[in-house]
């Protein structure tokens, strides 16, 4: 795990800048009477990534910081509290061990898990020993785990055969969606979705479905995508024929009787 400071590598976020930029921002432009306020940053957190609680407008005559878990101000539940003249802090009780404060009040949390989720409170003490208190939440979003897809049948004949594909998937509250050849498929009046997008429907099937499918399974903070299927339509490449052999194969065959025709011709 890369410490706070450290550049941002991929979906991580350059907390440094970010403390830096609002701190610059706070000193210029806050009005004296503004309230504190917290910010979940990133607002959809995923498991397993980092995750700042961060507060707004409370830097300014401040004594010390106290970080609370729950919605209420209870010893038993203090996770870190630091003291601004002595830059020193102290852990608590509900301290894990991932947990950083950092001068402006801003808490974060390396490595989040579900566990995370919930309500957090901040007590700013000013100089003056008065106290404000603010509270604030932080969902933590499970991984998604890989779909799969189950098919009615893979090789179809055009204008016959219905194809079914459905989204196999364990984890509850996901939003589902469908790829055509790694792209949006796109609905028409043949192609239709069932209530929750779990089961995609062709009838009937044409030959321009042919190709990949794949479901995206997806929560707030994860997403995750299925394996291609592959789907093949058999078609009829002369009307009223019902072989299914493609053009380039009764190409093929023409090809071959007048050759066989030419050749008994030259015998004779």
């Amino acid at each position: 795990m890369e410490p706070p400071s450290a550049p941002a590598h991929g979906g991580r976020i350059s907390w440094h800048r970010l403390l830096l930029a609002v701190s610059l921002l706070s000193f210029w432009n806050l009005p004296a009477t503004a309230q504190i306020t917290i910010e979940s940053v990133p607002f959809k957190t995923a498991e397993g990534r980092d995750v700042l609680l961060l507060a707004h407008n409370a830097t300014e005559d401040t004594l010390g910081y106290s970080w609370y878990r729950g919605e209420r101000v209870e010893n038993n539940q203090l996770i870190i509290l630091y003291r601004v003249d002595i830059q020193a802090n102290t852990t608590g009780p509900a301290y894990s061990g991932r947990e950083i404060i950092y001068p402006n009040g801003s808490l974060l949390f390396q490595n989040a898990t579900q566990n995370d989720t919930g309500y957090y409170t901040l007590m700013v003490t000013k100089n003056d020993l008065q106290r404000e208190i603010v509270t604030g939440l932080l969902r933590v979003y499970p991984p998604v785990t890989k779909p799969i897809i189950e098919a009615n049948s893979t090789t179809v004949t055009e204008q016959k055969d219905t194809v079914v594909l459905t989204c196999i998937i364990n984890d509850t509250e996901v939003s589902i969606r469908w790829l055509f050849n790694g792209q949006s498929l796109l609905l028409t009046e043949r192609i239709k979705l069932s209530q929750e997008n779990s089961t995609l429907t062709i009838e009937p099937v044409r030959r321009e479905d042919a190709g990949n499918y794949q479901c995206e399974a997806s929560n707030p903070g994860n997403s995750s995508l299925s394996d291609p299927l592959r789907l093949d339509v058999k078609f009829d490449s002369i009307p009223g024929s019902t072989s299914g052999v493609s053009d380039g194969g009764i190409a093929g065959i023409v090809i071959g009787v007048l050759a066989g025709v030419a050749l008994i011709a030259g015998l004779v």
